[in-house]
């Protein structure tokens, strides 16, 4: 099954730096001041660093139909 990387926004404080965004390794995640990160699926390679490094459990790499 493939996978997406999808963010669960209720679950982000959105009041940091989110550290997820500096472990991408290819870039995929932006984040603009204290929002919540924003996906870039053209980049995201699907390999689960980010959602393992949230602490709040707000980014999810979900398996699709």
């Amino acid at each position: 099954m493939r996978k997406r990387l999808s963010i669960k926004v209720e679950n982000c404080p959105q009041n940091h730096p989110c550290p997820a965004v500096k472990v991408c390794p290819v870039g995929a995640l932006s984040q603009n001041g204290f929002d919540a990160p924003v996906i870039d699926h053209t980049k995201c390679i699907r390999c689960g660093k980010c959602s393992s490094f949230c602490p709040k459990r707000a980014l999810m790499l979900e398996e699709m139909n």
